[in-house]
């Protein structure tokens, strides 16, 4: 079997730390297929080369080792070893700039010499981009009707019913801030915040990634969170456009790490972001506060896709 050895590292060679995917097709069967233990799903050569290229665009500079390759009759194992920096976009995923340091085994079986069954329990959505910063909630991607699920996936809830629920929740409104790597100021109107606890203090926003500032909050170590007053509609309208420029006339200052404060809120924080987890159409930031700014300006509040004067509240 040491022809068999030096043939796949030669091909993982070529395909993983030169971007060749197509040399692949030198060591695997015509009916292979790649088992991801942890997302429970199979896949086929064509979506291996995927990834393969996926990975070298993401991580421009990958560097792979195998570590060790056993083969036991028709069985086989792979255990390597990867580093690199996560430099450009993966999937829907920015760039974090972390680097890379990863390890990992596959098993396998052999037809005819080639492999035609990988079994894998390291997977680049999953556990690589848990490691660069960009972990997901798992339960989050279950699709419905899995062997988790409580109810009748024909009996849950319809958008428009969730819509409808979500507008009987009484919120205030934020405008979540951040610089991008030229300096630039970022923003958008955000209504899901909401603080964790006071010791440590920790707060949490949720961002949809079709946002134009959602690049910003991965590049971004700090954030700023604005509870906008009730003096300030003009604000909102404005961070909840897609406008190149939201800052444009706005008053704003620089919070001791750089994070964009709007002059005239309710109160204003800085944090650093310390978890990111990604949730289908939103990425989950949870903050630690670092500097806080109250004034004794009422705030403005949401319900119901209106917004409401925050001082005209009656005590029940």
């Amino acid at each position: 079997m040491s022809d068999f050895k030096d043939l796949v590292r030669s091909v993982w060679n070529a395909a993983w730390n030169r971007g060749e995917a197509d040399a692949l097709d030198e060591i695997v069967h015509p009916d292979y297929a790649l088992e991801h233990a942890g997302l429970g799903r199979t896949a086929g050569l064509t979506e291996l080369k995927g990834q393969v290229r996926e990975m070298r665009a993401a991580i421009p500079d990958l560097q792979t080792t195998l570590d060790m390759i056993v083969v036991d009759g028709d069985d086989f194992a792979i255990f390597w070893s990867a580093t690199g920096t996560f430099l450009n976009a993966f999937g829907d995923v920015p760039p974090t700039g972390r680097p890379l340091q990863a390890r990992g085994a596959i098993q396998g079986v052999l037809r005819d010499g080639l492999i035609i069954r990988e079994r894998v329990t390291w997977d680049p959505s999953v556990e690589m981009l848990s490691d660069l910063g960009a972990p997901g909630l798992g339960s989050a991607f279950e699709s419905a009707g899995t062997a988790s699920d409580a109810a009748d996936p024909e009996d849950a809830p319809s958008i428009e019913e969730l819509k409808e629920f979500n507008r009987k929740f009484v919120t205030g409104v934020t405008v979540v801030t951040a610089t991008d790597s030229t300096g630039r100021p970022r923003g958008l109107a955000v209504s899901a915040y909401m603080p964790i606890s006071l010791d440590p203090p920790l707060v949490v926003v949720c961002v949809q990634k079709t946002s134009s500032t959602y690049s910003s909050l991965f590049e971004a170590e700090h954030l700023g969170i604005n509870i906008i007053a009730n003096t300030q509609r003009a604000v909102v309208d404005k961070f909840a456009t897609k406008a190149e420029d939201k800052f444009a006339e706005i008053d704003w200052h620089a919070a001791p790490a750089g994070s964009p404060l709007i002059r005239g809120s309710a109160a204003s924080i800085e944090a650093e972001i310390k978890e990111r987890f990604r949730a289908k159409t939103h990425v989950v930031i949870v903050a630690r506060v670092t500097h806080l700014e109250v004034s004794n300006v009422d705030p403005m509040v949401y319900k119901a896709g209106k917004f409401y004067d925050g001082a005209s509240l009656e005590a029940l």
